[in-house]
């Protein structure tokens, strides 16, 4: 299916990635399929993605019950079968990663929630999530949150491939490119070889419109209603626009001359939460060079069967537009702020209620199989 319409997205400069892995995706051969069939070339996981997989269905109960009577823990468990998942995800994606140079062809697994606002402890357990996967085309999720931004400056300082996730603050965004570059700047410094680290910066797109519409609502103006279905988008471009000028200045162009990658935009959580919106909304909307569209399946699913086959990319006038977009939102009364803050505190929230939740059902079938 070279002609298929999900190819025209990275014609157009764009990867697409996988936001879901499970172990029957990987012994079915739905992601060998998938990457042939629907052009992926990368895959990221989450607290959410892996306790709907492991809990739900049958596909981890033999490891689970392996390491139960070896006498592990629900910790021990969890994290065994989630390294197994991105291991193998990533020899799967291992000829993507080759053909690109190293550009490419990711798995991505995140940082436990519980340590997301502890600079110290997320490095120390992304280090082991490297040591424990050992691959070189696996990326560590670390949440954006302001002791999460610090540990990201230092783990790229050592060389660690970032997925810095959960942004949704243009501010913020500005704060991870930093940290970003001057841990480039630093591992240059101490000897590294900066081609061998790569990372992405992941925008949470719908839940923009999620968290704005219904202020717009709120406000009622028909200037204000006007206004909805507009804000996700919106912030999506201007933080491209960001990225477009702070990747073409004179300090980033000494670090790629000496090899640098460039860290690309992610565009994570683009499936349309509103009924109202078209299913494809925040992938025609948001395809740009140098990007990466991380969907659902289902996302990929619809864009396959009516999304557009030749997209055309968005560029700087969008990029000047998007910044109107957002400026008027704010004149109708939207603390643009305070959306980005509170969306950051729900997405560390969410993420830990859903890793305890993995944790806790994993120890009631450990417990059960002890028992037995």
């Amino acid at each position: 299916m070279n002609n298929s319409r999900l190819h025209g997205l990275p014609a157009a400069g764009q990867s697409v990635w996988s936001d879901q892995i499970s172990r029957a995706m990987i012994d079915s051969g739905e992601l060998s399929r998938r990457i042939g069939e629907d052009a992926v070339s990368g895959v990221t996981s989450n607290p959410t993605i892996f306790a709907a997989a492991i809990t739900k269905g049958s596909d981890y109960d033999r490891r689970l019950k392996e390491a139960a009577r070896a006498g592990a823990d629900a910790m021990e468990i969890v994290t065994t079968l989630m390294t197994a998942d991105i291991a193998d995800a990533c020899d799967v994606l291992s000829p993507v990663w080759e053909w690109s140079d190293g550009a490419d062809g990711f798995v991505s697994v995140e940082v436990s929630p519980p340590v997301a606002q502890n600079k110290d402890a997320t490095g120390s357990e992304a280090r082991e999530w490297v040591k424990r996967v050992d691959r070189p085309n696996l990326l560590v999720k670390v949440p954006a949150t302001a002791p999460g931004v610090e540990a990201i400056r230092l783990l790229t300082a050592e060389g660690i491939s970032i997925n810095v996730t959960l942004i949704f603050a243009l501010s913020r965004y500005a704060e991870v490119i930093n940290a970003y570059q001057q841990g480039l700047m630093d591992f240059r410094k101490s000897g590294g070889k900066l081609k061998s680290v790569n990372s992405v910066a992941s925008f949470f797109v719908s839940r923009v419109d999620t968290e704005i519409d219904p202020r717009l609502e709120k406000i009622g103006t028909a200037e204000a209603k006007a206004l909805m279905g507009k804000s996700a988008i919106a912030n999506a471009r201007a933080a491209y626009g960001i990225f477009l000028e702070r990747f073409r200045s004179g300090e980033w162009m000494k670090l790629s001359a000496a090899g640098a990658r460039i860290q690309r935009p992610l565009w994570a959580s683009t499936s349309t939460k509103n009924p109202a919106y078209p299913d494809t909304m925040y992938v025609t909307g948001l395809v740009a060079p140098h990007t990466v569209n991380t969907m659902p399946l289902e996302t990929m699913d619809a864009y396959q069967d009516h999304g557009t086959p030749l997209p055309q990319p968005f560029g700087e006038l969008e990029v000047v537009e998007a910044h109107k977009t957002l400026a008027d939102v704010s004149r109708v009364g939207v603390d643009l702020d305070d959306v980005g803050l509170v969306l950051e505190q729900q997405g560390v929230e969410k993420f830990a209620k859903s890793w305890n939740e993995l944790v806790d059902k994993v120890e009631a079938k450990r417990t059960e199989i002890v028992a037995v």
